[in-house]
């Protein structure tokens, strides 16, 4: 039985992003780029479902620009078998991760994909969801838990009103939330076999994917400053200033 997970290059988490002066988008250059956090957690999983014994090999896929690769190689150095890299340089939107995606997965033919819910960059959300309906496989998102036997996979969901535990069938795709593990370090020893292990790098032409963008970004700007507060004298100086000033009562 094979896992893929794919694994995306963002900036890192710990940095602070700054939007560009032309208001085109946040800046990249000599920044910091890391695993996407939830895709880490994917990354783990699937391991742990090797080390289990679930699954024979776990392979990492990644999109996008040659630097791409050491992303793979952190996935490598956590444990993952080998990788698959779809190098371009143009702007990948949700939908053609998941063509893209979709397509690397029917050339490997894993049992199960395990995917980050969302991206800290974009936050969309959204890939899995397009990926289950382009393949046309069972989805179970956002999963605190999974358990997989009898060719079927338990996965308990994390959903407004609690928890919610579903049962699909494999093949099928599950998109991970923070709860689901806590991912490992790389230890050295495994960052110098990492080096060693094969990545496979094609294109979307390749793949016969088309990945020209649906969407059109008009401007990327930084959140409204937050305002500083004041004190009030009373409860009827807070009520009326609710009422007069932020008019929410």
């Amino acid at each position: 039985m094979k896992a893929l997970v794919a694994v995306k290059r963002v900036i890192d988490y710990n940095v602070k992003i700054r939007v560009k002066a032309d208001h085109t988008g946040v800046e990249t250059a000599n920044v910091k780029m890391s695993m996407n956090p939830f895709d880490e957690i994917a990354v783990e999983e699937a391991l742990r479902l090797r080390e289990a014994g679930t699954v024979e090999e776990v392979i990492a896929v990644s999109l996008g620009t040659a630097q791409c690769q050491e992303t793979i190689r952190t996935a490598l150095a956590m444990g993952a078998d080998r990788g698959v890299l779809v190098e371009t340089d143009a702007e990948l939107q949700p939908l053609a991760v998941a063509k893209l995606l979709k397509a690397v997965i029917l050339d490997e033919k894993p049992e199960i994909v395990i995917i980050g819910k969302q991206a800290i960059d974009d936050d969309c959300n959204q890939t899995g969801q397009m990926l289950s309906a382009l393949l046309g496989w069972p989805q179970a998102t956002f999963a605190s838990k999974l358990v997989i036997a009898d060719g079927r996979a338990e996965v308990t969901r994390e959903v407004d009103g609690g928890l919610e535990t579903v049962s699909i069938r494999l093949p099928a795709v599950v998109t991970t939330d923070l709860r689901l593990n806590e991912p490992r370090y790389a230890s050295l020893p495994n960052i110098m076999r990492a080096k060693k292990k094969p990545i496979v790098t094609t294109t979307p032409e390749q793949l016969g994917v088309d990945v020209s963008p649906r969407l059109v970004v008009l401007k990327v700007e930084e959140p409204a400053k937050r305002q500083g507060g004041h004190k009030v004298g009373s409860v009827e100086e807070l009520v009326d200033k609710l009422k007069t000033e932020a008019r929410v009562i």
